[in-house]
């Protein structure tokens, strides 16, 4: 054994493992050591065993985090496979929802804004420029035998990609590429094979026969769902109502919790609104307004405490609305208030909130 530092280590064994790992997985895809089919008789208990794993999602690549979860079931079908059972491990990938949308109108956006390929402005404390802040510390003299990031702490701070094009191209892909995910159907065709590739080279015992994608480019499974949702309908499992939820004016629908891109986990979060009348005469700003009801809304979450309250303060710099909420009722209140409201039935055109005058703190 050599007691050179400087001389580098020999890898004669990791090449050994990683040869060998190709040349069992080649014998399992040969011999289709995974494909399962029933028998013609009924199993015994322990004759087989069924392992399903959540779909993951297609809007990037796999992580390690998937590897993680999927070893505990690979580990139990492995287990089952050698004590002689019929095992079934199938596959899928979920592609369904808002997230690949939203990624896709979100290129397309930044497409036309940026140009293409896109040139974005570089904010003070983004990534780039904290990079240029920060060049000397990335050309210190380290030991050859010693690790040295080249991104400082100010550098990790700065947080992931801000745009969706940058995001691309941290998945290895060039502008002509990246160009083709404005359509969210490509999405679909891209990342699921490579996520297949990665899940074999895993060593995943899977059928792959038995392996699909979601959404209607995948009309078996498309008419499984629409089945499914008529059957839960006609047994009254699922109606059509009205309820408070996180809602895209973008998307024209609601965003459930997996479909956001950042907000994963928020609740819509209720307010109780004290109307404070506004009693005539008005001052000159809101003599427009007279006739007409006006109320100072101002938002609480603890209501049980107006009765023993005695002021309502106004933001100095504050900017405000006198917006309508029905044909009689006007409230004083922030646009981002307002266009809240409208999303609730609060407003005297449904989801356009009408601001009679603008006010300051």
């Amino acid at each position: 054994m050599s007691t050179n530092p400087d001389e580098p280590k020999s890898r004669a064994r990791t090449d050994f493992l990683l040869n060998n790992e190709l040349e069992v997985q080649k014998f399992w895809d040969e011999n289709k050591v995974f494909q399962a089919d029933p028998g013609n008789d009924s199993p015994s208990p322990g004759e087989k065993f069924f392992g399903n794993f959540p779909y993951p999602y297609m809007n990037g690549l796999l992580h390690l985090g998937h590897a993680f979860s999927l070893s505990k079931l690979e580990f139990g079908a492995a287990y089952h496979r050698l004590r002689g059972s019929n095992v079934l491990l199938p596959f899928a990938f979920h592609c369904t929802g808002m997230p690949i949308k939203a990624s896709a109108d979100k290129l397309a956006r930044e497409i036309q804004q940026y140009g293409y390929p896109p040139v974005f402005p570089v904010a003070e404390g983004s990534s780039a420029a904290v990079a240029d802040a920060t060049q000397a510390d990335q050309v210190d003299v380290v030991a050859p035998d010693k690790f040295k990031g080249k991104k400082s702490k100010a550098t990790a701070k700065a947080g992931a990609q801000k745009y969706q094009w940058e995001i691309m191209k941290s998945f290895g892909l060039d502008d002509e590429e990246i160009a083709r995910f404005q359509d969210p159907y490509h999405w679909l065709t891209h990342f699921p094979p490579l996520a297949k590739e990665v899940l074999k080279k895993f060593g995943l015992g899977c059928d792959w026969r038995r392996s699909f994608i979601t959404t209607d480019m995948n009309p078996y499974y498309d008419a499984f769902v629409k089945w499914q949702m008529r059957k839960l309908k006609k047994l009254g499992k699922v109606v059509k109502d009205m309820r408070y939820t996180i809602y895209s004016p973008l998307d024209g629908q609601p965003c459930a919790d997996h479909d956001r891109a950042t907000g994963e986990g928020v609740q819509p979060q209720e307010y109780v609104l004290i109307k404070m009348e506004v009693i005539s005469p008005f001052p000159p700003k809101l003599k427009s307004l007279e006739g007409r009801k006006v109320y100072l809304a101002a938002a609480t979450l603890r209501p049980e405490t107006m009765y023993g309250q005695t002021n309502c303060w106004v933001l100095p710099d504050g900017m405000y609305g006198a917006f309508e909420i029905n044909d009689t009722d006007v409230f004083i209140l922030t646009a981002r208030s307002a266009f809240n409201l409208a999303y609730q039935h609060l407003s005297r055109v449904p989801e356009k909130p009408t601001c009679l005058c603008e006010l300051s703190g």
